[in-house]
């Protein structure tokens, strides 16, 4: 009988112990196991903040990665993945329909191409590199940190400072405001605001608690056409608003709270005021920062990973002055609006407001900056018009537009050349560096 026992109990226990057995291979891979295989992704989310001010080196050019900002360490390779991953992403991806195909966004890798700089020689597009080559011997002498030109989609020569390179990050200064611009144009094509016709209280409900009944009447357009009658002293003059209301606690009530010297719409008077205002009704509007809005809308899309914009003390964009990027897509930027608005076949901005933005809408500040559109500068530049170097092919006009920032800071783009050329700079004088688009740049063309 107890041997009967013992047997019937250790039969018991081997069938528990298979039991067992049979259970945990049919469970699903532990805890711990999942958790490391997503440590690489974890660590992928680490951003290295770039200090404000002074132009900063960058972290990672756009060209190193794409889909995520830059965190300038290395990421980890696709090929860290099993062969059984690999297959089954392979797998996945080959049953999918041309027509599924065609509705998805492209890859990152396809992003990541299609976005990179192509270079080549500037003899292949029609510019002269020995005046190129005259206009390198020059730079290191001026004010001038870095120079990027394009041509025919391309880069065909590019100059950086020494200590500075195509990662590093500049401030645009008031080349910032052509960018505001655009996210407008964006904005009113995406049904967030109805139109350059609406009134800013719109917005900003607190311009009706306004005195001055005048300022009610101030609309998005007299905003980009810096026409909105509001007292501000920043061109031509000693004295400037733009540091006392840098220095503000709230920059909105400061702007809004100027006297209004002109009726809305009848006189031209440069305020960085306006474009912060500008920046305000998009938040407003969208339920984002402006600068959130532009990494989704176009920062992103373009292919920019490493950027910088500062805030005022409520956490509002600095649409006006604040943005930081390398030079190169500085000129990306340029290159967008070169294509019409149009980047690897999608319409970032829509055409009509390329075209609308770089048209004069009135003269400007009457000197030789030029006439003055949706906060993008346009007049007639020639090759060599600043006789500082003798143009080989002849003085000849071209019809530019540009985004321009105190210190140096320009984007022009010269749609009769399919030419953009991004200049970073710092000095006394924001048109030093005009002489060397105008005199080398332009006249490198050789016709």
């Amino acid at each position: 009988m107890n041997h009967k026992k013992a047997l019937s109990s250790a039969r018991l226990m081997a069938a528990a112990i298979l039991a067992a057995l049979t259970l945990a291979a049919c469970s699903p891979a532990s805890t711990d196991q999942n958790t490391s295989s997503q440590a690489p992704a974890q660590q992928a989310e680490a951003v290295d903040e770039t200090s404000a001010g002074e132009p900063s080196e960058g972290t990672a050019s756009s060209e190193e990665s794409a889909g995520t900002e830059s965190t300038g360490e290395e990421t980890p390779s696709s090929e860290e993945g099993t062969e059984e991953e690999i297959s089954a992403e392979e797998d996945s991806t080959s049953e999918q329909t041309s027509a599924e195909a065609s509705e998805e966004e492209p890859s990152s890798t396809e992003t990541a191409a299609s976005n990179d700089w192509q270079t080549d020689a500037p003899e292949n597009h029609n510019m002269d590199p020995a005046v190129l080559a005259d206009l390198h011997a020059v730079l290191p002498s001026s004010s001038v940190y870095s120079m990027v030109t394009v041509k025919d989609g391309v880069i065909i020569d590019e100059y950086y400072r020494e200590g500075y390179d195509e990662q590093s990050l500049y401030r645009l200064n008031s080349a910032s405001k052509s960018f505001t611009s655009a996210l407008i144009g964006i904005a009113i094509e995406q049904g967030y605001i109805g139109g350059v016709d609406d009134l800013l209280s719109d917005y900003l409900p607190q311009v009706l608690e306004q005195e001055d009944t005048r300022k009610h009447q101030i609309t998005l357009e007299h905003l980009l056409t810096h026409t909105s009658g509001l007292e501000w002293y920043e061109w031509g003059s000693g004295y400037s608003n733009w540091v006392e209301f840098q220095t503000a606690p709230n920059w909105v009530d400061y702007i809004l709270g100027r006297n209004l010297v002109y009726d809305p719409g009848t006189q031209f008077a440069y305020s960085t005021g306006n474009t912060h205002l500008l920046s305000a009704v998009l938040e407003a509007a969208t339920g984002m920062t402006e600068e959130e809005y532009a990494r989704i809308n176009l920062f992103e899309p373009l292919g920019i990973e490493n950027w910088q914009w500062d805030t005022d003390p409520q956490g509002i964009t600095d649409g006006g002055n604040g943005l930081h990027l390398s030079t190169r897509d500085a000129a990306r930027f340029g290159q967008l609006f070169l294509q019409n608005g149009q980047w690897n076949g999608q319409q970032l901005v829509p055409a009509d407001w390329v075209e609308v933005s770089t048209t004069a809408k009135n003269g400007g500040a009457g000197d030789g900056t030029g006439s003055y559109g949706y906060q993008w500068w346009t007049r007639t530049y020639h090759s060599g018009g600043y006789d500082t170097y003798t143009p080989p092919y002849g003085r000849v006009g071209y019809t530019v537009y540009y985004a321009l920032g105190h210190g140096g800071q320009f984007i022009f783009v010269v749609p009769e050349l399919d030419l953009v050329c991004a200049i970073t700079a710092e000095g006394d004088s924001t048109y030093a560096p005009r002489p060397f688009f105008t005199d080398y740049i332009l006249s490198a063309y050789m016709g």
